[in-house]
């Protein structure tokens, strides 16, 4: 079973805005469905990052994986690095500049 081809998944984007205990986030949505952007999810870590130990810290912008039938829990699948969040700024700002 190759990358994500569940039917009832979908991936959000968002910032990590407190950390809990046993590895668990709670993530503010900024990019996915309309009805939970803007909202708070409770996120855990999957498990290469617990493996490899990646580390999350409040204020990193991370990739999420929520199913359809719990809109309140996701599980972080990627942390972002801060070049690939100035890349998607950037973007933004150029998309907006031309119109």
């Amino acid at each position: 079973m190759a990358g994500n081809t569940r039917q009832d998944t979908f991936e959000i984007k968002g910032v990590v805005t407190e950390s809990l205990p046993n590895r668990m986030f709670r993530v503010e949505v900024q990019e996915g469905p309309e009805q939970i952007i803007g909202n708070s999810v409770l996120c855990t870590l999957n498990g290469n990052m617990r493996r490899f130990h990646i580390r999350v810290l409040p204020g990193d912008m991370v990739l999420a994986e929520m199913t359809v039938y719990d809109l309140n829990r996701a599980r972080i699948t990627r942390r972002l690095r801060e070049s690939d969040n100035e890349a998607a700024i950037t973007a933004d700002d150029n998309e907006n500049s031309e119109e």
